[in-house]
């Protein structure tokens, strides 16, 4: 009986090995396929469509196409920019010559009044004293423009702001180096000089 049994056992022992191989056998192959996904996974991931070169290139190039759109834009708003700028300049300039004529026209008319007085009048002085008028008229106009005489008799000859025409001997020593008599008076247009005045200096 004991021998029998012991049979028996390694009958039973067998048997369980021959169902243990089959199992070990489908374990194996479980393992091979999830092997196999992990490696289609990295390699799908690997090919991600986000770092395709092509897709790299056309957005390079979308890229290129927008920084020439604005390049083009902004030489196109800085040429009408200088066109408008010149264009006000321009108006400026004919505005502010309009300015000042008109300002003048005042002037102008007292001086064609005057010149049909001194027609018809024999009277020197109411004469002078009229035109004199016109020139103080003409004088308060322009200064209201900005303009201011330059004061040049007696003092100190400055090159940047006189010409000198010639040179006299001076009637004192104290008047060396200066200006004796001014041939044609210098002007400043708001703190500028428009105009620089021609003066005789003492030697």
């Amino acid at each position: 009986m004991k021998g029998i049994n012991f049979f028996n056992k390694k009958k039973d022992m067998s048997q369980n090995k021959e169902q243990d191989l089959p199992q070990n056998e489908d374990q194996d192959q479980t393992e091979n396929i999830e092997g196999l996904s992990d490696n289609i996974e990295e390699h799908t991931t690997n090919n991600d469509p986000e770092n395709d070169p092509t897709d790299e290139l056309s957005k390079l190039e979308d890229e290129l196409a927008q920084t020439k759109d604005k390049y083009v834009r902004l030489v196109a708003e800085f040429d009408n920019f200088r066109k408008r700028t010149a264009r006000e300049r321009n108006e400026l300039i004919k505005s502010a010559s309009e300015d000042v004529i008109a300002s003048l026209l005042d002037v102008l008319d007292d001086a064609e009044r005057a010149e049909l007085q001194m027609e018809k009048s024999m009277d020197l002085e109411a004469l002078k004293s009229g035109v004199n008028l016109i020139f103080n008229k003409l004088r308060n106009a322009l200064k209201t423009r900005g303009l201011i005489q330059m004061e040049s008799v007696h003092t100190d000859f400055d090159p940047e702001l006189h010409e000198a025409i010639t040179e006299i001997p001076a009637p004192s020593e104290d008047q060396i180096g200066k200006v004796i008599d001014e041939v044609q008076k210098g002007y400043y247009l708001n703190d500028k000089i428009i105009r620089h005045a021609k003066v005789v200096v003492g030697k």
